[in-house]
């Protein structure tokens, strides 16, 4: 099932929105305090210093199942596996890595034993993992996704919907350092 919407401007906190157009949070107006945010801290490209970093080199989230994981992530989303091996900090968990685009990975844990519950989203938590497509790739996941019985929510060029674990996913068409029209890098 795929869940329509067409107001971009704040599309990760729509992914649970069951109403098209609808918004989540307290209806305060923050405006100035992005803007002191901005002023404060933002600066033009060309001004920036370079980052530190040389990119991410993987994010890691938990997984209940390992095959069901792979199952997902490389048959249905067609991010191929490119490693497992045992997870050196945690004896019996396996922790294995998926290719997803311009040198960077999805990496995944069990944690065997642990008697980790379901996924919740808590402050300092993950709310939703970006991973840019090309258009065309964009619209076959899509329908891969909706065969698949996988529900889905449409914001703009974006694409939201839960892993088999309840990671919030977000598959989106924009290139990478552009999101619905603004450059963000």
């Amino acid at each position: 099932m795929t869940t329509e919407q067409t107001n971009p401007s704040d599309p990760s906190a729509a992914s649970d929105q069951t109403e098209p157009g609808a918004r989540h949070g307290v209806a305060v107006d923050r405006t100035h305090e992005w803007d002191a945010l901005r002023a404060r801290y933002l600066r033009p490209s060309g001004e920036r210093p370079p980052s530190s970093a040389r990119g991410v080199h993987h994010v890691a989230l938990l997984s209940a199942d390992v095959e069901r994981t792979i199952g997902f992530y490389q048959e249905l989303l067609e991010f191929p596996l490119t490693e497992l091996f045992e997870n050196r900090d945690y004896q019996g968990s396996t922790h294995f890595f998926f290719d997803i685009g311009n040198g960077n990975a999805l990496a995944f844990f069990d944690m065997p034993g642990l008697g980790l519950g379901d996924y919740a989203e808590v402050l300092g938590g993950l709310h939703h993992l970006a991973i840019s497509v090309a258009p065309e790739r964009w619209q076959h996941l899509r329908a891969k996704l909706a065969a698949a019985g996988v529900e889905t929510l449409n914001v703009h060029s974006s694409l939201y919907f839960r892993d088999p674990d309840g990671a919030r996913v977000e598959l989106i068409s924009d290139p990478l350092g552009e999101m619905y029209g603004n450059l963000v890098m």
